[in-house]
Formats: structure tokens, C-alpha cells, sequence
């Protein structure tokens, strides 16, 4: 929990932090979303650094939410409906542990509610393999340098942006309409 409001704090990484982020910008109910490094043993990492994959940092982002207009277990369906949750260290054409899918649960409650939605979701078979996502304490989050922060929207231009963030964005609005907030909706 987030000091004495209503505000809840969840902390992902499914790949890239740009496509992450512009997607949980546009959730309803969605305070804040920073990008950010997690998960690994350099103290304040750099994008460079941690792009490397030796720093054992994952591209990750931390999402300010309000559980009243959004619980948590519909921000990891949100969160495992927008990347592969099957690939170990992979995401499209990104690969090393950086990209890694994981749930850095911040207390027990989202612990159990991650783990219970993992069981949900391999027992579906939604997916041919099981989900490689990782579920683990959060230890400390380091976020990212001020240029990473709401990347698709101030590059649409940008090569990435178009041929993999684009595409991530738009299918997320498709099956999440009900769920964008109004100034999203297109």
C-alpha cells in the first residue's frame, strides 16, 4: 500500500518498460506509471547499464493505481494479456534476463493474488507452455532516466516505437476498451 491513501503501488516487468508503460497510461483508474529498473544487484543502475543484462535488473515499471476503480489481480490481467508470459527472458525481439516477465509484489496480499491469477491462467490454457513469470519480492526500484519516461508518446516516430509499441498499444485497445480512460479512447 501506498502511505495512508487509497493509492496501491504495483511494480512489473513484461519486456520493454516503453510498451508497458503506454498501455498502463491509458488504464482507467491508473494514478501514475514510471518506468524503472528492478530485481537486480546494481545500486542505481543506468539504461546502459542494465541493457547489458549484467546488472540482473529488469526493465520494469511501478503503476500507481486506485484499487476501487481497478483491484489488482484486473492490473496483472491487464499485465499478462500484453505480453508472452510462456518465454523465459524474451519479449518479441528483445532477449536477456532485462526483458524477463515478472510480479515484484510489494506484500503477502499481492503475493497471493499474483500466484492465485498464475494458477487461474495455466489451468485455462490460454497458452501452449506454462507462465515463466517470475513472482518475488520487491526489493528496491530505480527509475529510469527522465527520457524513458512516456517514450511512445513523445517518439510515435520512432523506428521501435512503430513496429513494436505501436502494434502492443493498439491491441491492447481493442480488448481493453471498456477499460481506457476517456482521453484513450479512440
Amino acid at each position: 500500500m501506498n502511505g495512508g491513501s487509497s493509492s496501491e503501488v504495483a511494480t512489473l516487468a513484461g519486456g520493454c518498460f516503453w510498451c508497458i508503460e503506454a498501455i498502463f497510461l491509458e488504464v482507467e483508474g491508473i494514478n501514475a506509471v514510471i518506468p524503472g529498473y528492478t530485481g537486480g544487484t546494481t545500486v542505481d543502475p543506468t539504461y546502459q547499464e542494465v541493457r547489458t543484462g549484467d546488472t540482473g535488473h529488469a526493465e520494469a515499471v511501478q503503476v500507481t493505481f486506485d484499487p476501487p476503480r481497478i483491484p489488482y489481480r484486473e492490473i496483472l490481467e491487464v499485465f499478462f494479456s500484453v505480453h508472452d508470459p510462456t518465454t523465459l527472458n524474451r519479449q518479441g525481439p528483445d532477449s536477456g534476463t532485462q526483458y524477463r516477465s515478472a510480479i515484484f509484489y510489494h506484500d503477502e496480499r499481492q503475493r497471493a493474488i499474483a500466484d492465485s491469477l498464475i494458477r487461474d491462467l495455466n489451468e485455462s490454457h490460454l497458452w501452449t507452455q506454462p507462465i515463466a513469470t517470475q513472482v518475488v519480492p520487491l526489493d528496491r526500484f530505480y527509475p529510469a532516466e527522465d527520457y524513458h519516461r512516456e517514450y511512445f508518446s513523445q517518439h510515435p516516430e520512432q523506428a521501435y516505437c512503430q513496429m513494436v509499441v505501436s502494434p502492443k498499444v493498439d491491441k491492447f485497445r481493442e480488448r481493453w476498451a471498456k477499460r481506457l480512460k476517456a482521453r484513450s479512447a479512440k
